[in-house]
């Protein structure tokens, strides 16, 4: 049967309202005109005008962190341990069985910003598109933040899922969960307010924290998960290969047997 692909990742780009101030990433694009002497340089005695056009090669340099973009959060980013005190494991130590299997798709939308979801609401959407969770199974969550992607707001988007709803999905056999928000948590402004009024600091990253209890992943900054069915479909997110890293790039896909 033919596949159908659906690119539920976002691309890396600078200028936008992507990341906090500190964590943006800065891509500098070299044309074919600009890079023209560096091809040149391997080659004595070749002059620019020799190259076709006068071009030599495109190339671009990043300045990035491993949580720009679409990416795969390993449990090491959440804590030192997993599991309850074990060592928790980084981005190169995922294990791949992980990455690419049946998924669903939990709408959130209505949710407004800010809001942390319970265990309770996430049986209940599950209940709505008829799906027993399986283990392995990829959880995405189509948040409002989806549609503020790169505007001035984006970080203020979005619901977020707490730790008893995490741990709903983990004790679960799930894995791999994922967001189209800036964080897998609520938004960092409005959970500061909450801070501010009850001082209780066990709110603060809960649904991260959670991978303190049972490891797993999440990715962040998905996008086109309107364009997504309750069900149906699989993803795959394996993640760039990065040495004792908290996170890798990922081109997240939703793959469909049409």
């Amino acid at each position: 049967m033919p596949r159908r692909f659906v690119d539920i990742s976002v691309a890396l780009e600078a200028d936008i309202a992507s990341d906090p101030p500190a964590m943006l990433p800065k891509i500098d694009y070299i044309d074919h005109k600009q890079s023209a002497e560096q091809v040149t340089s391997f080659f004595p005695g070749l002059t620019t005008d020799q190259l076709p056009g006068g071009e030599g090669w495109a190339v671009e340099m990043l300045q990035i962190a491993t949580h720009n973009g679409t990416h795969l959060d390993a449990p090491y980013h959440y804590h030192s341990t997993m599991n309850n005190g074990e060592r928790a494991i980084t981005i190169d130590e995922v294990p791949l069985e992980w990455c690419f299997n049946p998924a669903v798709k939990l709408d959130f939308r209505h949710l407004a910003d800010g809001y942390v979801v319970s265990a309770a609401e996430v049986e209940a959407e599950l209940k709505r598109i008829g799906h027993v969770l399986q283990p392995l199974d990829i959880v995405v969550v189509n948040t409002s933040a989806g549609e503020a992607y790169g505007q001035p707001d984006y970080l203020a988007k979005g619901c977020g899922m707490g730790r008893e709803a995490t741990l709903y999905l983990t004790e679960r056999g799930v894995r791999v969960t994922g967001t189209d928000a800036w964080s897998w948590d609520a938004p960092f402004s409005h959970t500061a307010e909450k801070f501010a009024d009850s001082g209780d600091p066990s709110i603060i990253w809960e649904g991260h924290r959670a991978g303190m209890e049972i490891g797993y992943c999440h990715i962040e900054k998905l996008g086109n998960l309107d364009q997504l069915p309750d069900k149906g479909f699989e993803v795959s997110c394996f993640p760039w290969k990065i040495k004792g890293a908290s996170a890798g790039f990922t081109r997240a896909v939703a793959i469909f047997e049409d």
